[in-house]
């Protein structure tokens, strides 16, 4: 596949017209200036793969020919972070490097201790979180742009915590209060890992307690404290090496 990859919704079969447009269509015509002729990589953002050619371009519009097309395997185990709101200044770094790292699906969570306040904002934090994970999808060249679920509750953290542990997977509380490493867990065939991050301010006692009775294993992610902001993404990164993902 060529390394230049740009998502569309709807892709053609093979010798089919894709028209590139709208926010896609401007950063390839008008950003990188791509010209007729250049191979491009499409994606549905749903791991459909299409290679194709520049065949017209536009202001703002590319047209491409289908040439082949592919599904990519998603990665295994499935990794969900739920991530506690950052700071602003740091809010979309955490999305941007996480998606870089592989996580599937993204859940901002309203902790007690967040310096952030989504109340009455949620969407828009929300959008902003969602065009973050895409543009990261982009700049990574992943099929598959992570899904970024509403804002949730810790009533709505606790409720996917023993769902997840219902259904065999894993869920770590990364904390320095852990006496147990993030290495030691039975990551071995489970289908599902929930990782969850606090905020700067860490988690309180009342939601650690409610966090390990809901059945999460409460973890040492490493020798060092890390930023809510990076946290994820060294996760990632570890679990890339512990299990099939990488």
């Amino acid at each position: 596949m060529a390394a230049t990859v740009f998502y569309l919704d709807d892709i053609p079969e093979p010798g089919g017209i894709a028209v590139l447009d709208g926010p896609e269509g401007r950063h390839a015509a008008t950003v990188r200036r791509i010209r007729v002729g250049e191979p491009i990589t499409l994606s549905d953002g749903a791991g459909l793969l299409a290679e194709s050619e520049v065949v017209a371009t536009q202001k703002g519009r590319l047209e491409l020919k289908v040439l082949r097309r592919v599904l990519a395997q998603p990665a295994a185990p499935l990794v969900t972070v739920v991530q506690a709101l950052p700071k602003s200044d740091r809010s979309e770094l955490a999305v941007e490097l996480m998606t870089e790292a592989g996580v599937d699906a993204i859940v901002p969570w309203q902790a007690s201790r967040c310096v952030a306040n989504w109340e009455g904002k949620a969407r828009k934090g929300v959008d902003k979180w969602r065009s973050a994970a895409r543009a990261a999808a982009r700049q990574s060249r992943r099929p598959y742009i992570p899904e970024v679920a509403d804002l949730h509750r810790t009533s709505d953290v606790l409720d996917l915590v023993r769902k997840v542990k219902a259904d065999k997977g894993v869920v770590a509380a990364l904390h320095e209060s852990g006496t147990s490493r993030f290495v030691d867990l039975p990551f071995a065939g489970v289908s599902e890992i929930v990782l969850i991050v606090g905020p700067e301010g860490g988690l309180d006692d009342h939601e650690l307690t409610a966090l390990a009775d809901a059945g999460a294993e409460i973890v040492l992610l490493g020798p060092t404290v890390l930023r809510t902001s990076t946290a994820a993404a060294v996760a990632l990164g570890a679990l890339g090496a512990l299990t099939p993902r990488w």
